[in-house]
Formats: C-alpha cells, structure tokens, sequence
C-alpha cells in the first residue's frame, strides 16, 4: 500500500520486495508492525494478535530465507510442505490488510505531505473504530492467527527448524565431471572449429619476442559445453607446456580450495598444503611457476572478488608464453578476468544447424546423418526448441532413444509439445534442469523472483523491456533503492544483470540499445519447472476445463485460444479470486474470466483482438473500475475510443499502457499515484488537470494543443521520459519553460500533427536545457532556424540528438563536436554554407546521419569522427549534379574515406531532376570514393523516385517505434 511505502522506514524496507522463497513476507512485514503504531488505535484484543503475528511470522521469514538458498532437490520433503504453506499464508494476511487499507483510501488524495497524511491517518484510525470495521479486521486477525499457529506446530511436530538449521550448502556431485571425461569422438561442433577458434586465441601473441602471460576467458550460459570445449583444447595443446593443471570452481568456493587444488594439480604433496593459509599458498604456487610456461584451466568461476584474489597467483611478469583459460556464464566476469589489452573472451554461441543435427542423430541413430525420412520434420521441430544447447540436445535425444530401440514417431511427438513446459518430468531432463539451476540459485533473491515472471511468457516471445521491468514493480518485485533512485531504475538493474548472467537473451536496436529480451528454452524449462513446483503461475492454453490448479492461483497467463468445437468457457474456480496477475495473448483473449472474478488483482495486460468481434465481448471496461487493487494496466490491440471514467477509482494504478487513438477521460487526473502514463500514438489532448500527476515519470505521446497543458507539464517534477506532438505553435514558449523545470528528464522526443509545421524559435531568448538529458529528439515538422545557444557541458550527459535545424553554421557544428558524450546524432539541414567536419571534436560519435539538399556542402576531413562505425547520407541529386557544373562529372567529394573507423554506409538519393544513367553514375562515384577505405565498409544505395520536405523527416507517425528510445524496431 502506497500509504504504508510512505510513512515506513524499518530495517525491512531494503528487503521490502516480494520474492519466491519468502513470498509476500518482504512486503506484509513492515505493513504489520505500521498496523501496531499508536495512529491506528487498534482494540487490545486486534492489537495483541497483528502483535503475535507479527513475532510469529518475522521467525517464519528467517527460516525460508535459509530455505531459499538450497536447491529445492536437497530439501526435505517437510521443509518444502511447511515452505509452502508459510509463503500462502504471507499472501493470504497481506491481501487482508491490503483490503483494509484500499478502503480507506478510497476517495482521498495522496500523502504528498505531512498534513494530508496526518489527515489520512487520523481516517483511517476512525475507520478502526467503527463497528462493522472493527469487527471485520478482528475476525479476520483471529482467522489468520488460527491458521499461523497450525501451521506453526507442525514446524514444530515435525522438527522443521532443525531441519532448517542442517541445510546443506553445497552440491554434493560437481555437474562438471561428465563434460571433463566425454570423449573426444562424441563431441559435435567443437573438434571441428570452436576448439580451433579457442586455440588461435591462445596462440596470439607467441611471436612476441617477450611472451607474456596471456588469459582467454570462454563465457556463455549453462549447457552450451564450456567445460568439454576447454577440456579438449587442454589435452590437445597440455603436452606443449611445462606444466598444466585444470581445476573445478563451482559456486561459493574459497580462494583456499581453488588454490590447494591448482597445486595439487601441479603435484605438490597434499600434506604440505594443509596448514598453508591464502597469502602462503598464493606465495608457493607464484614460486613454483616462476620461471616455467604454464597451462592452466579455471573453471566455472562466479565471483569477480575470488578472480581479483585467484589473479594475485598468476605473476604477469611471466615470459614465457603461460597461458589461463577461464569459464564461466557471467559476462562481467569474463570481462574481469580478461582486463588486459593482451587477453581475449571467447564468447560461446550454440550449435549451428548442421552440427545440431550431428549430435542429435549420432546420439539416437549411431549416425552423423542417418535420419529416416519420416522423423525429419519432428527432428527439425525438435532441434528448433533445443536451440543449438548441446546439454539439452544430447538430453532430449536420450529420452528418444531406448538401447538399441528408437522410439515409435508418436512418442516423438509427445516429446516436441512438452518441451518447455512438462519435459521436467523425466528423469534425465531433471539433470539438465538441475545444471541450469545453479545459475538461477546463484541470484539474490528479488531477481530470482523476476526471472521466474518471465514464465508468463510464451515460448520465443520477444519481451520488451520497460513493460517487463513495470510489470516486476507492480508486483513489489522490486525493492526500493538508493534516495536519488527510482523503482524502474533499480528493475533496470535486475534486468541487465539478468543478461549479465546469461539467463535472458538482449535483443538490440539499430542504435546498439537493448530494449527487449527472449527467453532460451532450456532456460525455459528451468523457470517454467520451478514455478509450476512453487505454484507461482498457472498457463492456461484452453485445453483444460478448469483454471484451478492445486491451491490458489495467485497469477494466471492466458496462452491459447478455445477451439471453436469445444466453445465452453472454462469453469471459474474459487480459487482464482487470489490472482495478483493476469496476462493474456491475443489468441486467448476468449478465456479471460469477468473482471469482477477478481480481488486483488495488481497486473492486467490484456491483448485485444485488432478488429471488434465477439472475442471479448464478454469483458466490461466499465468494470475495471472495481479493480481496487489494481497497479499496472495495460490493454494492446485495437483501439477501444474511450476509457471508462470508472478507471478514475483505481488509486494504486502506477502504469497506464493503453492503444492509439484512446481517449482519456477526465477522472484520469485522479490517478494520482501514476508513474507510467503511455498512448501509443494520442490521437486526443490529455484532460485539463494532468499536471496533477506529480509522480509520473513517463509520459508518451500526448497532444499539447495549448498553453495550459504545456504549462502543467512543468509540475510533473519526476518525469524522466516525454514524448509529445504539437497542435499548434501557441504552446512552445510554455513547454520549453516547462522543460527546464524538469529536473530528472533525460528522453524528450517532439513532434507535430501532420502537414503542421511548429518552429521552436520563438522559444524565449535563453533556452535552458536540462542537466540530466540524454536524448532529445525533433520529429516531423519540428525545427529550429538556428541552433540554441546550449552549454555544451551542460548538456555531459547527452548521448543521442536530432534535430532540423534550417540553417547550420560552421560553430554550430563545432558547438555539436564538444558534447562530450555524444554517441547518435542526426542533423537535418537547408544548408547553403559549407560544413566543414574536421578532426577535433566528435570523439564518442558512432552513428550519424545527414539530411541535405547540398551534399558537396558537407566535407570530412581526414581524423573525422574518429569512432564512427555507421553513416546514412540523404541527398538530393539535381542539387548534386547542379553543383557539379551540370554534367555529373564529378559527383562527390565528401571525403567519406577520411573517416578512420567507417563500417557501414547507407545512402538514399532522391532521383527528381536526373535520368536513370545520371542516378547510376553518381552510385558508382560514390563506391569507387570508397574502394580504397581500409576497413572496406559495408555500402547500401537506395534511389527514391520524388524529392519531398517529407523525405528528409525521420518517421513521426503514430507506429510504435516512434517512441525513440523504447522499441527501436
């Protein structure tokens, strides 16, 4: 509840996150010790059970927190039971409390200061004291208290706790030890090339008339085969060494171990090493490879501290060509293990194609290539969701493969569709599945949570990252962190040590930017298993009758459709009343129950069908408004005209994602508690009030026809991202006012309605620009005749601009060379001037763009953009052919072949006012400018028919990629 975030400061809040080992306990707790505060006046009776209560469960939440730090196959069967029962009961008070606390909300506005939250305090005490309320929380307190004391003295009947305090902490069999033995005959797609690949690494650098140590850190996700990779080239190339040893880390290893190990290797007597600590094994193992050419392999490590201790071993004043290779599924890791200029990662990517089906088909038919006709598309279906994961490769065909027996081709198929849902139920999948684990309980215990959202998702869905990480908040996923730092920060964090971890998969822009994620499927597998294990969501794809699954579900991801010969609703069960989330996909819109079916609902994220049917027919809008609860809310798809005003009743709602084209209705002003207020494309003004949405961080795309919407932008002080387009030109001077009151904004992208332009000019004579800006971004009909007269230190954080700017002058340009962090910029000009790029400035530029009528009016001079990689040149070609004397003799003289680290140049001529031979001519000066460029860049022409004002405009339409810096696509 937002009251209880606001006024609690207890040691709980850094862990005031909801997690799956604890379960709501993170968030209940702080929740009952602000119901013991004097302010609420409880009865002494109500008083003396949230009192026991409170006790009870803080125990509770000290024992699942040791709980959650073992692998769920080492725990006893009681302590899962008990695990389980602790963590629904957690759910079960903080929906009881949080019924209370809604009610008492209801219709009041936020404690943004400390006179209305004396107010709502003080309501919420009369509140406590009314009868009916009074005797609704003290039933409901002694109901709970019941159900905590059973399941408290079966803790205690079964000797939970001292099961609890022997937890094992470690694995007992290293998952290792059979990728270190395989035989080298049965490995598929590494003796052929990786092991090559890893080699050429190694060898880079024994030319040098000083061999240094040099270290190559392989890096990928668990079961793409790091471990039998190194282990080959170990044996190919050990013999050429002095010495060599290969040593297991593992996870929560001791620097002692790894080095007792390494010398044991070597061939140090053990009884030497038993007395030794870490500084006096350091100095023996230092010693003993003083003046040898050393192989040794470290793998599996986890922790950037053990490496910063395990390096002090390893002299790098060693010149004898030594050699390191380290493993390991972490990417920061890699990075620190190979810091030096002279050290390489070796990224491990999964099986091609045709290695795949090597291994697939040896395994299971003795031959590399013998695959009978008839199991070639279920082969191909199968290997698909494999994904090139060797470990899951090898374990699916294991499972087709009997003896000397191959499967019948209906068991195949059976196998394909419980690939990612129920193939943990086999036994020889339960090992791949636990190998995949250590990566998941290596994870602190909010992200672990996080990454198990992701098994709402169907298979191959590509999963944006800001409706994720949203998704995460309005669950209480994430913990508040640091004063300066926003929830969706610190979810940021968790998503991109995620990717860190190699558990998801980033997928990039065009400008380098992640802004989605896939799922692997065998990380797939391993989510979807241990969330069915801990009854964390429930997948409907409408071939069941019921919603139920054992207990309550508490989120609910609606997959598939209902065939039409089987056109019955699935059975609403009681207990679905408990679901905090509910996702759906368009196919299965049909089986989304009523809203009213739901208590406590916090996340919906509904995908309507794109044209009005009976698909959802059954959904009322107007019921959303019931949703009390409700935080996040999100409806995709077809545009639905206008929202109910009921939605004004949700005083939680932190996320409003809704369609282009939806009208906003003027109760929206009462949301506020909104963090994220998102129109794909607004076709309509947001209502007069919306500056009352003083916690709003991201605000995209609104209209701003007039002076008083621009002004009220002013007052919402937290915004970090806008997206905007003007009506008229009224509004500017107000919005740059507006804008420079903003002191967290850092994504600002404008644009104009069609066929309008809006100058920026009459903007006030200093415009200020905000210190915390990252991009800024003009779209469609926006433009500037002149460049502001920016600080360009002002501005150090500023990565990404462009803008139209009518007529660019040489200082302007210099002035866009100091920006220090400058990484994207693209310029649209009407430039008569010549523009000379030189060498100074520009250090960070990689990608820019040029929008210009008059291309022999841009130069680049030799050391020009010294770090640009990608250069898109729109250029007209009457102009160019005018302004060489009119005969196209000499088309160009950019000087392109100046820029040093030049990759990829893209190039659209407008052909209106030259023939079809005059385009082709000035294509071939263009490539033959280039044929001499040393990094032989990669060159794409395009010829457009008509020169328009238009042409030279980014998109600024209504599609979805017109947010700038969210989907990039």
């Amino acid at each position: 509840c937002a009251l209880v975030h606001q006024t609690t400061h207890t040691k709980f809040t850094s862990k005031g996150a909801m997690d799956l080992a604890t379960g709501a306990m993170g968030t209940l707790l702080p929740k009952l010790l602000e119901l013991l505060s004097e302010e609420y006046k409880l009865q002494k009776g109500v008083r003396e059970g949230v009192k026991s209560l409170e006790k009870e469960m803080r125990s509770m939440y000290a024992a699942l927190r040791k709980v959650a730090e073992v692998p769920r196959e080492q725990l006893d069967e009681q302590v899962k039971l008990w695990a389980g029962e602790v963590r629904e009961l957690s759910f079960d008070m903080e929906d009881v409390v949080d019924k209370f606390l809604v009610h008492v909300d209801e219709g009041s506005e936020p404690a943004a200061n400390s006179n209305k939250l004396k107010r709502l305090t003080k309501k919420m005490a009369s509140l406590f004291t009314k009868g009916k309320a009074r005797h609704e929380i003290a039933d409901a307190i002694k109901d709970i208290n019941k159900q905590v004391q059973a399941v408290a003295e079966r803790r205690a009947r079964y000797n939970v706790d001292i099961t609890v305090a022997n937890l094992p902490t470690v694995t007992s069999i290293d998952p290792r030890l059979g990728a270190m033995y395989t035989e080298a005959t049965g490995l598929v797609g590494i003796a052929g090339t990786r092991d090559q690949e890893v080699m050429k690494l190694l060898s880079e650098g024994d030319d040098m008339s000083k061999k240094n140590l040099k270290i190559v850190s392989v890096v990928g996700f668990g079961g793409l085969g790091k471990t039998t990779l190194v282990k080959m080239v170990y044996e190919k190339i050990g013999g050429d060494y002095d010495c060599k040893a290969f040593v297991p880390v593992g996870r929560k290893a001791e620097a002692k171990t790894v080095f007792t190990n390494i010398l044991l290797n070597l061939g140090i007597n053990g009884s030497e090493l038993i007395m030794l600590n870490e500084q006096l094994l350091i100095d023996k193992l230092r010693e003993f490879l003083k003046n040898k050419r050393y192989l040794i392999v470290i793998d599996d490590i986890w922790d950037e501290k053990l490496w910063t201790i395990i390096k002090c071993a390893f002299s790098s004043s060693n010149k004898f060509g030594s050699r390191l290779i380290t493993t390991t599924r972490i990417v920061s890791v890699s990075e620190s293990c190979s810091s030096s200029t002279n050290d390489s990662i070796y990224t491990m990517e999964p099986l091609s194609d045709d290695d795949s089906k090597r291994l697939f088909y040896k395994r299971i038919f003795s031959l590399e290539s013998g695959c009978p006709p008839d199991f070639e598309e279920v082969s191909r279906d199968i290997l698909k969701k494999c994904g090139g994961v060797p470990l899951a490769i090898i374990t699916i065909a294991s499972l087709l493969a009997s003896g000397q027996r191959v499967k019948p081709k209906k068991e195949w198929h059976v196998l394909l569709d419980s690939i990612g849902r129920g193939l943990t139920e086999n036994h020889t999948a339960k090992e791949m599945i636990r190998i995949l684990s250590f990566s998941y309980y290596d994870l602190p215990s909010p992200m672990k949570t996080c990454l198990l959202y992701l098994s709402m998702f169907p298979e191959d869905s590509e999963i944006m990252k800001d409706r994720l990480i949203w998704m995460w908040i309005a669950e209480s996923f994430v913990p508040s962190g640091k004063a300066n730092t926003s929830l969706f920060e610190v979810g940021e964090t968790y998503f991109h040590e995620l990717v860190n971890r190699s558990l998801i998969q980033p997928v990039y822009g065009y400008y380098g930017f992640v802004y989605a994620c896939r799922v692997h499927d065998s990380i797939l597998d391993l989510i979807c298993s241990l969330s069915s294990e801990e009854n964390f969501v429930t997948i409907v794809n409408g071939t069941s009758d019921n919603m139920s699954s054992q207990g309550n579900v508490r989120r609910l991801s609606l997959q598939n459709g209902i065939k039409e010969e089987d056109r019955t609703r699935p059975h609403i069960s009681e207990s679905i009343r408990q679901v905090r989330s509910v996702v759906t996909f368009e196919p299965a819109i049909d089986l989304m129950p009523p809203f009213s079916s739901f208590v406590v609902l916090r996340v919906l994220d509904l995908e309507l069908y794109a044209y009005r049917g009976t698909k959802e027919d059954h959904l009322n809008l107007q019921e959303l408004g019931s949703l009390l609860h409700l935080r996040y809310l999100r409806l995709s798809g077809r545009r639905i005209g206008e929202l109910p005003k009921e939605i004004g009743k949700l005083q939680f709602l932190q996320v409003l994602d809704l369609p282009g084209g939806t009208r906003l209705p003027a109760t929206v002003i009462k949301l506020t508690r909104l963090m994220c207020l998102l129109i794909n494309g607004g076709r309509f003004p947001p209502p007069d009030g919306v500056g009352n949405l003083r916690l709003v961080e991201v605000l995209s795309k609104i209209k701003v026809g007039s002076v008083s919407i621009a002004k009220e932008l002013g007052n919402m002080d937290r915004l970090s991202e806008l997206n905007i387009q003007f009506e008229s030109s009224d509004p500017v001077k107000a919005f740059v006012e507006s804008l420079g009151k903003m002191r967290k904004i850092q994504h600002v992208v404008i644009s104009s309605k069609c066929e309008l332009e809006v100058s920026m000019d009459h903007s006030g004579e200093r415009w200020e620009s905000p210190a915390s800006l990252r991009e800024f971004i003009m779209h469609k009909g926006v433009r500037l005749s002149t460049l502001p007269s920016w600080n360009p230190y002002h501005l150090s954080q500023l990565f990404r601009l462009e803008i139209y700017v009518g007529e660019m002058r040489q200082e302007d340009l210099g002035f866009l060379g100091r920006l220090p962090a400058l990484r994207i910029l693209e310029l649209k000009s009407d430039n008569q001037r010549s523009l000379l790029v030189g060498a100074e400035g520009f250090r960070c530029l990689e990608t820019v763009t040029f929008h210009s009528k008059s291309p022999s009016k841009i130069l680049f001079k030799p050391g020009a953009f010294p770090k640009a990689e990608r250069v898109l040149l729109f250029i007209g070609l009457r102009a160019a052919k005018e302004e060489a004397g009119g005969n196209g003799g000499d088309w160009f003289d950019l000087g392109m072949e100046n820029l040093p680290s030049l990759q990829d140049v893209s190039v659209i001529f407008f052909r209106s006012g030259v023939t079809v031979g005059e385009a082709k001519q000035a294509e071939d000066a263009l490539e033959n400018a280039l044929d001499d460029h040393p990094k032989r860049p990669n060159i794409r022409i395009h010829c457009l028919e008509v020169y328009a004002a238009a042409d030279l405009e980014s998109d600024g339409g209504e599609s979805e990629s017109d947010d700038g810096w969210d989907g990039e696509e």
